[in-house]
Order: structure tokens, then C-alpha cells, then sequence
């Protein structure tokens, strides 16, 4: 780890997947891996869920690593939907648990429907086959019943399964139940922690972040899986304007995105100890 006055040296990478959501590495395979490519830090932001957390907050002790708790949630605003990163937060919070388990309960119930329409064009799916064949994944969605079509040979590819079938507009796909953005943001407040829009750069209206912060945001990830700087700059204005955190990070998945590298986007230490001064996981 690199040493605290070793401001221009210090990369932290604020937004990654585990296998415990969509992503292909474990936490203790993403924690190696930052160490690897000379990470300073890391925040693990599984989607819906933090069960990455016991196995990653024990290994990064072992490494003496900087760890800040995260989480990316996957919430609505009137039709429009809105990731909400959350960090720095309690993550054996009871708001914070109950909250994922509400998201999971939900997800479970999509998968379902989703199964049920791909049994009908003869591509029989079970629901427990689909949660053996996910192994660690404790948020199962849409990219994990792609992964098994290409398991059972329905389909050739990820990609096909989403070109033909599981896409926002394809014959399988079902509507997620999302929830409410402000819920979101009360849920992380309440564990302690701080509440982001992920990667604002995403929007095709770049008015709806501007909307967005009605809502009581303490940040925007302004710096995003190698997002060109010119592009990021609009973003930073605005936090600068709105007094609020900054955040980034590359939103690596692992295999499942093998074009998007761990630490590609990053933050620098100021920016890290910004937004992480409650709830960091150092050596013991």
C-alpha cells in the first residue's frame, strides 16, 4: 500500500463487481488483483447485495488493504432507470440487510417470469438449476440466465441470449421492480453511509442528473470506465458547483466484460478519504 504522502501514487478503484452480483472474480480474486496492479484501494459495489463483504473485509485485514464498503442499487425515478452507489456505510447495518434481502425477494420473482416465457419457446430453465450453475451469485439476474442458455447450448453467446431474448424490448424479457431512488438514498443514510449517482455519463439526457439532485445526493461518480476526460469535466463542474463528493472507479466485471480493466478509472487519495472516513477496513 502506498504510503499516505504519497498523494500522486494512491489509486483507488470505487466501482467493481464480484461473483457475489454479475461479476467473474471473487472478493478475495479482486482484492489480489488490485494488489496486482498496484491499487491503493478498493470498494466493492455488488449490485443489490454486499454478501461480498465477511470474505473481502478478512482478506483485506490478512493484506493490510484499504477497503471502503459500497454497494450500487438498482432503484427508479418516475420510468427512468437509476443506479444509487452507496459508500461508506455500516454493512452489517440492519437497514442496510433488510433492504438488500426486499431487492433480492424481487429479483427471484423476475427471474421467474423470465424462466416461464423461455420454457415456452422450449428452452426449459430450472430455478434451482439456474442457482447451482450461478455458484457464489447472491443477486442472480439477467446476465446469469444468459450465461446458463449458453450452458445448455440454446444459445452460442451472452450476447445472443440478450440480442434475441433477454433484451429490454426481446420476447423474454420482464420489467424489473425497482425501487424508489429516495428510498435508497434514506436506506444508506441510515447505515451511516454517503449516496452517489452511478455513472451519470450513461444518461442520454444529461438534464436527469441535474433532476436527480433533488434528492438529497452526498456525490456523483464523476470519473468512469475510461470515460474520456473532456467528457468527465462536465460532471466535475457540477459537483463543484453543488458542493458534492466524487467518485470513480472502472465498474469492472471481470470475464463477463473482459474489455474493462480493473483501476482503468480511478480516484486519488483526497478524493478517496473524502468520501471514506467512518467505515474503512485496515489492517489489524
Amino acid at each position: 500500500m502506498h504510503s499516505l504522502s504519497d498523494v500522486s501514487a494512491f489509486r483507488a478503484d470505487l466501482h467493481c463487481h464480484s461473483h457475489c452480483s454479475d461479476g467473474s472474480s471473487s472478493p478475495v480474486e479482486l482484492i489480489d488483483l488490485s494488489l496486482a496492479k498496484g491499487l491503493s484501494a478498493l470498494a466493492i459495489t455488488d449490485h443489490d447485495t454486499v454478501a461480498a463483504y465477511p470474505e473481502a473485509v478478512e482478506y483485506a485485514r490478512k493484506k493490510n488493504f484499504l477497503l471502503g464498503t459500497g454497494v450500487e442499487f438498482s432503484c427508479h425515478y418516475q420510468k427512468l432507470s437509476v443506479h444509487v452507489l452507496g459508500y461508506d456505510f455500516n454493512w452489517q447495518s440492519p437497514h442496510i440487510l433488510e433492504y438488500c434481502a426486499r431487492l433480492q425477494e424481487k429479483r427471484k420473482n423476475r427471474n421467474r417470469e423470465i424462466l416461464e416465457k423461455l420454457c415456452r419457446l422450449q428452452m426449459p430453465i430450472e430455478e434451482k438449476e439456474l442457482e447451482r450453475l450461478s455458484q457464489n451469485a447472491k443477486a442472480i439476474g439477467r446476465p446469469h440466465i444468459a450465461a446458463v442458455m449458453v450452458k445448455k447450448g440454446y444459445v452460442k453467446s451472452i450476447q445472443e441470449a440478450f440480442s434475441f431474448y433477454l433484451g429490454d424490448r426481446e420476447c423474454c424479457y420482464v420489467p424489473g421492480i425497482l425501487f424508489p431512488v429516495e428510498e435508497a438514498i434514506q436506506v444508506i443514510h441510515a447505515a451511516q453511509g454517503k449516496a452517489f449517482i452511478a455513472h451519470p455519463h450513461l444518461y442520454d439526457d444529461g438534464m436527469i442528473v441535474k433532476t436527480l439532485l433533488q434528492f438529497p445526493f452526498d456525490g456523483i461518480e464523476c470519473h468512469y470506465a475510461r470515460c474520456p476526460p473532456h467528457k468527465e469535466k462536465r460532471w466535475i463542474k457540477l459537483a463543484k458547483e453543488r458542493k458534492l463528493l466524487m467518485s470513480g472507479g472502472s465498474d469492472f466485471h471481470g470475464s463477463v466484460k473482459p474489455h474493462i480493466p480493473l483501476g482503468c478509472s480511478w480516484v486519488d487519495q483526497n478524493l478517496f478519504y473524502a468520501i471514506f472516513q467512518n467505515h474503512l477496513v485496515l489492517s489489524v
